[in-house]
C-alpha cells in the first residue's frame, strides 16, 4: 500500500492529512469557524474541507494566511508546516528522490514521512531497523524476502535503504530511538559474517548523539509490544500529533489519531523500560557479535 487514501475524485496523502490535520487543530484553538477561515482565503468552505482533510495540494500563501488567521507566530511552526506542505507538492508531482526510486515502492509514503520527522521511535522484532542496516544485511533481507528476482531490482532496493541513512546526519539530523528485540540480533540473517559486520554497525551508529539503542532482552517476558513492529513519527512543531506507521506482509497501516498514537507511545515506553539500559545493550550487541561463528 502507498498510503494514500482515495476519496471520490481525490486522493489524500499521509503528508497531506498531517498538515490537514494541523490547520484543523490550529482553527479549533483559535476558535474560527470554516467560513472565516474561507473568508481569508477569498474561497469557499469546500477549499477549507478539502484542505483539512488532505484532499488537495496547498499553497504557502494560503498556509501563510491561515497561521496569521489562527494566531500562529512560531517561525519554526510556520516552516515545518511549509516544509510539510512543499514535500507533499513533490510527492505528489512525483519529484522527491523516492518517487525516482522504483523499489521504494510501498515504503515511499513512509520515506516521506522519515524526511520532515524530528524524531523516529521504532520497536522491531525481527530486524534491525532500516536506518540501521549495512547493505549486506539488507541485501540478505531483501533476498530471503523473495520479493524481488532481477539483482538489479535488489540493488535498487539496497540503495534506497541506504539513502534513507542520510538523515542520520547533516545540521538537522533526525532523532532514532530504538528499542530491537535480542531476537533480532541473534538471527542470523546472511550468516555469521554478515551479522557480525550488522552488530559491530549498530554498535557504531549507537555512538551518534542523535541515536538511542535499547535492547529488550529474552529473559524480561512478556511485554506490551508483543503484537508486531511499529515506528511513531514525532515532528518539531508544538503539538503536532504523532503519526504510527505499522508494516506488515500484505498491508501498511498509517495512525493518525491523537488517541491512537498516544496508545502505541505508551507502550513504547512500557516497553523500553523493560529493556536493557543503553550502555548495558551495547554490551549485549558486543558480546553476541563476538560469539558469533
Amino acid at each position: 500500500m502507498n498510503g494514500s487514501v482515495p476519496t471520490g475524485n481525490r486522493s489524500s496523502t499521509v503528508l497531506g492529512r498531517r498538515l490537514g490535520s494541523e490547520l484543523l487543530r490550529l482553527r479549533d484553538a483559535a476558535g474560527k469557524t470554516q467560513q472565516q477561515a474561507a473568508d481569508v482565503l477569498n474561497a469557499t468552505n469546500s477549499k477549507i474541507v478539502k484542505m483539512e482533510r488532505g484532499w488537495v495540494p496547498m499553497r504557502d500563501v494560503d498556509i501563510r494566511a491561515l497561521c496569521e488567521l489562527y494566531g500562529l507566530d512560531e517561525p519554526k511552526a510556520l516552516a515545518r508546516m511549509l516544509n510539510l506542505a512543499r514535500l507533499d507538492r513533490e510527492r505528489r508531482k512525483a519529484k522527491g528522490w523516492w518517487q525516482h526510486a522504483p523499489q521504494a515502492g510501498a515504503i515511499a509514503e513512509y520515506i516521506a514521512m522519515e524526511d520532515v520527522a524530528s524524531q523516529v521511535r521504532t520497536w522491531q522484532q525481527a530486524f534491525i531497523p532500516g536506518l540501521f542496516q549495512t547493505p549486506e544485511y539488507t541485501r540478505a533481507v531483501v533476498v530471503s524476502e523473495g520479493l524481488w528476482a532481477d539483482p538489479d531490482e535488489i540493488e535498487g532496493v539496497v540503495d534506497v535503504r541506504m539513502k534513507r541513512q542520510d538523515r542520520l546526519s547533516g545540521p538537522d539530523p533526525l532523532q532514532v530511538y530504538a528499542v530491537i528485540w535480542e531476537a533480532a540480533l541473534r538471527q542470523q540473517i546472511g550468516g555469521p559474517e554478515v551479522m557480525r559486520t550488522q552488530l559491530q554497525h549498530l554498535l557504531d551508529v549507537a555512538q551518534l548523539p542523535n541515536v538511542r539503542i535499547q535492547v529488550l532482552p529474552f529473559h524480561a517476558g512478556g511485554h506490551a509490544c508483543m503484537a508486531g513492529a511499529f515506528n511513531i513519527i514525532s515532528f518539531a512543531e508544538a503539538q503536532a500529533v504523532d503519526v504510527v506507521h505499522v508494516d506488515s506482509i500484505a498491508a501498511t497501516v498509517w495512525i493518525e489519531s491523537e488517541s491512537e498514537s498516544t496508545t502505541y507511545g505508551s507502550f513504547f515506553d512500557r516497553t523500553a523500560r523493560l529493556s536493557l539500559a543503553p550502555k548495558d545493550s551495547l554490551r549485549l550487541i558486543e558480546s553476541i557479535s563476538e560469539g558469533m561463528r
